[in-house]
């Protein structure tokens, strides 16, 4: 977010709103030398780590609108970056945020947007340290997040083998409950404000085998890792974890409808890891040490497929996950390929 520091910024467009949208942000930290006010930032990359970088984009009508308060709008924003380098293993550094405003668009509605930003940006410790602001037919946010891991030690999707252990962090299906109307607002609030799971992510580094984050669906992210690593997988349906809250919700439906949320509906922003069986007690030591819950859901195999075994031992039958470009989301169910959106980038 360029503002010039000789040019005073006039009481109303493109550089009071940027003094304006940039106030509330954390803008110092490790490695900024140079962060908002000039053309560019300057970053010092932390010796002996390699980057990791990752970008996505939110946009109004897509992934949010008129419903979702504009704090969870930021939040979300960062956060989805931010579950992309937990997925690497990786600790988050720097962001930069391009925001694309509409004629109009209150202010009060921006500065919202602000401090949802900056309260992810504050709770993660990551400087926000530079962007863009752009004139845009719908309000829209593209972070571009910043990380760092030691040289060798990136978890990626494509290390797994056959015969490892299937484990997730956390819990599914709420956030895809979390879109229906009349939702509980902890079902609301795990799908507007999810939380990153960077401290497992990082623990996990060097122990697990692959890894990736879950926000298309457990089953069909579970698909990816497989297909990078030339493996099948078989999941006990029963084994994932859900809230009882979730339980509630559910109850009284068909198996495969109780299911589907916490497999297929995905935003869960959970990690999925593979795991070879004799490093399991140092994974789950990493996820006691950061107070991370972890399950084994089952197990890498040889093939290509990804099987979900239901309660009576047969194949369960399930919906695709997401794919934002193939339908548009109905009533802004879906996300991205992430925040709805289009994701799964790699």
């Amino acid at each position: 977010m360029a503002r010039r520091p000789y040019r005073a910024a006039p009481k109303g467009g493109e550089f009071a709103l940027i003094d304006r949208f940039t106030r509330a942000l954390p803008q110092g930290g490790e490695g900024v030398v140079l962060g908002i006010g000039d053309d560019a930032a300057v970053l010092r990359a932390p010796a002996g780590e390699d980057l990791v970088a990752t970008v996505d984009a939110v946009v109004e009508g897509v992934h949010f609108d008129a419903r979702h308060a504009p704090a969870d709008v930021g939040w979300k924003a960062l956060a989805v970056n931010l579950s992309d380098l937990a997925a690497m293993g990786a600790r988050p550094l720097w962001a930069l945020v391009a925001l694309g405003v509409p004629l109009g668009t209150p202010e009060a509605r921006l500065a919202g947007v602000a401090r949802g930003l900056a309260a992810c940006a504050r709770r993660h410790r990551i400087a926000v340290a530079g962007g863009n602001v752009s004139r845009a037919a719908e309000l829209s946010l593209t972070v571009t997040v910043l990380g760092a891991v030691e040289p060798g030690r990136a978890l990626t999707r494509s290390g797994a083998a056959a015969g490892d252990l299937v484990a997730v962090s956390g819990t599914f299906g709420e956030a895809s409950l979390g879109l229906r109307p009349g939702a509980p607002p902890a079902f609301t609030r795990r799908q507007r404000r999810p939380a990153p799971r960077l401290a497992l992510g990082r623990a996990l580094a060097g122990i697990a085998s692959a890894a990736l984050d879950v926000s298309d669906g457990l089953v069909q992210d579970l698909g990816h890792l497989c297909a990078a690593s030339g493996v099948g997988a078989i999941v006990d349906a029963v084994a994932v974890p859900v809230s009882g809250a979730y339980r509630r919700a559910v109850a009284g439906a068909p198996p495969e409808d109780a299911l589907a949320p916490a497999l297929t509906g995905g935003e869960d922003y959970e990690l999925v890891v593979a795991i070879p069986p004799a490093r399991l007690p140092e994974a789950e030591a990493a996820a006691r040490a950061t107070r991370t819950p972890l399950t084994v859901v089952g197990r890498l195999v040889r093939g290509r497929a990804v099987r979900v075994v239901g309660p009576d031992g047969r194949e369960l039958p399930l919906p695709a996950g997401h794919d934002h470009l193939r339908a548009p989301p109905p009533s802004l169910t879906s996300r991205r390929g992430r925040l709805g959106s289009t994701r799964r980038r790699r």
